[in-house]
């Protein structure tokens, strides 16, 4: 697995509905970019006048992030996202995990 350096953490996307809430099967160019996704990997943190200060997230968060942010790579046929921390905009808390709904 991969280790992330400095504020950087590793993000396994969720994927997208495959079908609308209407019935509509989505082919995959009309598919979004995801924007959430589970935190599978955290650096040590970014170092501020000589301080390592820890990251706010963890592993195992679910967490919104930037749609455009990070680098995506594959590991072992896997699809990943590494990005600094100020990338994410949320940590999901589980009472709101199923009711998110993203536009634009």
């Amino acid at each position: 697995m991969l280790k992330p350096l400095g504020d950087r953490v590793v993000i396994e996307p969720q994927k997208q509905e495959e079908v609308t809430a209407g019935g509509i099967v989505l082919p995959e160019k009309a598919k979004e970019k995801p924007v959430q996704g589970k935190i599978v990997a955290v650096g040590r943190g970014r170092i501020e006048k000589g301080n390592v200060i820890p990251l706010d997230v963890h592993e195992g968060d679910l967490v919104l992030y930037s749609k455009y942010a990070g680098t995506e790579i594959k590991v072992e046929q896997k699809n990943y996202l590494v990005l600094r921390e100020s990338d994410i905009l949320a940590i999901l808390e589980p009472s709101g995990q199923k009711e998110l709904v993203t536009h634009g």
